[in-house]
């Protein structure tokens, strides 16, 4: 089992590298915009990056998830699948912009509540540039080259902050610069990419090939976009209901949540390969269990972390308008959490083939998230927007649960997994109800407060007599790493890698968070 997990963490590490130094360098950018935009200038931009997210889940129609599978399927020739699936992102996209440009004066008033046709001008072409650089960078992962993966990714990321920045400072073109810095800069990365793939694309889809990709894909992308309104539709709620500086608040607590967003990236980029190659049903079901075991783990660490540290943190990285942000940064994160155990979930269901079951789930999570911030918003305000999400991805990950359960049943290690999420909400109830939000002394109670997450786990029994031996490893680091390369060395031996050397490939999920890259790319 310990193969399994040094696979994720390995994997993960290298899909997530370069999100981590992006999110560090967005955190470390938010002084600087928080300065020069106003709340209301950062949630008309936050809600505009999210629209298009949205309208590119739609416009997909499921051909990236197909991809993903007939590339790997048998029967299938894999170049016709690259070439298809990119030209159907490109007329589809390139439609797109074309019929929604004139509609830029009625999209913003729908969106915004506000009329501002300007930054929806912008956001329209940037539709056509999330699409394929989403596509593009699919390549990479097909191919398993994690190292051109990152090298793409952190070019792009250290080509457009600098131009954003001069757009938004010494030019002060305040929302519209953020926009125009992300999505001009991400289209000269879409077509060095296309240059690039160019002798694997082609501008004419293998029609009976695209029609067998629709009918897999085509069903995914309700669910996908369902699942991706939950942490969407908020935001146009909040600018609606509260106005648009609300939204910029609400928008600021996403972004300092992002130490949880790089976890669920790596984990969402890493456990599907790992998860499908596993052969053996019984020995798939005891990895799943681990995996969920341990992530918990990690998940509430971090989560506890962010929810007690979170006012100072939006003090050092916020100017003052921004700092009620801190409300609500705690339930954002614990919503992330929640996402990143969905995505568990859904490749169990990728295992049986049966995803009709995700849109149900996904549908529910949605009407609930719609219902609560209607009835929250006007009393709560954006802490209302939080609990809203948070129970929401409970009904969406509960009800996937009682599918995967009937379909795949996975021993969950039920007693362990209560154990730390009490242990985690007791630390955070103390930390809330006992210790003041300011000043460097009360900081260190908190801080204090998430250091206690681990021995409190020890005390109560969390760790099993192997892990704890593992534990006591880690005070002496010689025999650790002779362990570590001694579990390298059985798992080849025991066949992880396949007959040619290389890592084993498995089916990927079917549903792919786009948002994670658009994050990336307007960081």
């Amino acid at each position: 089992m310990s193969g399994y997990l040094r696979r994720l963490a390995t994997t993960g590490a290298a899909y997530t590298a370069a999100s981590i130094i992006s999110k560090l360098i967005a955190v470390a950018l938010l002084p600087l915009y928080t300065r020069y935009l106003t709340p209301a200038d950062y949630g008309a931009a936050e809600v505009m990056f999210a629209a298009v997210v949205a309208a590119s889940i739609v416009i997909r129609l499921g051909v990236i998830e197909a991809l993903l599978r007939f590339y790997y399927k048998q029967g299938e020739d894999p170049d016709k699948v690259v070439a298809t699936s990119f030209a159907m992102l490109f007329w589809a996209g390139l439609i797109t912009t074309v019929v929604c440009f004139p509609f830029a004066e009625p999209i913003s008033q729908l969106l915004l509540g506000v009329s501002d046709p300007n930054l929806v001008r912008i956001a329209i072409p940037g539709l056509f540039v999330l699409t394929l650089s989403e596509y593009l960078l699919t390549i990479f992962r097909l191919d398993e080259r994690a190292r051109a993966f990152f090298t793409v990714t952190m070019l792009s990321v250290l080509f457009t902050i600098p131009i954003t920045v001069v757009l938004v400072v010494p030019l002060d073109m305040g929302a519209e610069g953020l926009l125009l810095g992300s999505y001009g800069t991400g289209l000269v990365m879409v077509l060095g990419l296309i240059a690039y793939h160019w002798h694997r694309l082609s501008l004419v889809p293998d029609r009976p090939l695209l029609r067998r990709m629709m009918r897999f894909g085509l069903p995914t992308m309700p669910a996908e976009l369902s699942l991706y309104s939950l942490s969407f539709i908020d935001r146009i709620l909040i600018a609606r209901t509260l106005g648009l500086a609300e939204a910029g608040l609400y928008a600021l607590a996403i972004k300092v949540s992002q130490g949880i967003a790089v976890l669920v990236r790596g984990f969402q980029l890493a456990f599907p390969p790992l998860a499908y190659s596993i052969q053996d049903d019984d020995e798939a079901a005891r990895a799943y269990s681990a995996v969920v075991t341990w992530f918990v783990v990690v998940m509430a660490f971090v989560v506890t972390f962010l929810w007690l540290a979170a006012p100072w943190i939006v003090r050092v990285f916020a100017a003052p308008d921004y700092f009620d942000a801190a409300e609500v940064v705690g339930p954002v994160s614990a919503g992330a959490a929640l996402y990143a155990l969905y995505m568990v979930l859904l490749v169990v269901l990728g295992r049986t083939g049966r995803t009709e079951y995700n849109l149900p789930a996904t549908i529910a999570g949605l009407v609930v998230n719609v219902g609560l911030n209607l009835l929250l918003l006007p009393v709560w305000g954006i802490i209302g927007a939080g609990v809203s999400l948070v129970v929401s991805y409970l009904v969406v990950v509960m009800l996937m649960y009682i599918f995967t359960q009937r379909l795949f049943p996975v021993p969950y290690e039920w007693l362990r997994l209560a154990r730390v999420l009490l242990a985690s909400a007791a630390l955070i109830a103390i930390g809330e109800v006992f210790v003041p939000q300011e000043g460097i002394g009360w900081l260190a109670v908190q801080l204090l407060l998430v250091a206690a997450l681990p021995f409190l786990l020890l005390v109560t029994g969390f760790f099993t007599q192997e892990e704890r031996g593992w534990l006591l490893l880690l005070t002496r680091p010689a025999e650790l790493k002779e362990k570590i390369l001694e579990a390298r060395a059985a798992g080849k031996a025991a066949g992880e890698d396949g007959p040619d050397g290389k890592p084993r490939r498995g089916g990927l999920p079917e549903a792919v968070e786009v948002e994670q890259w658009d994050e990336d790319l307007r960081n």
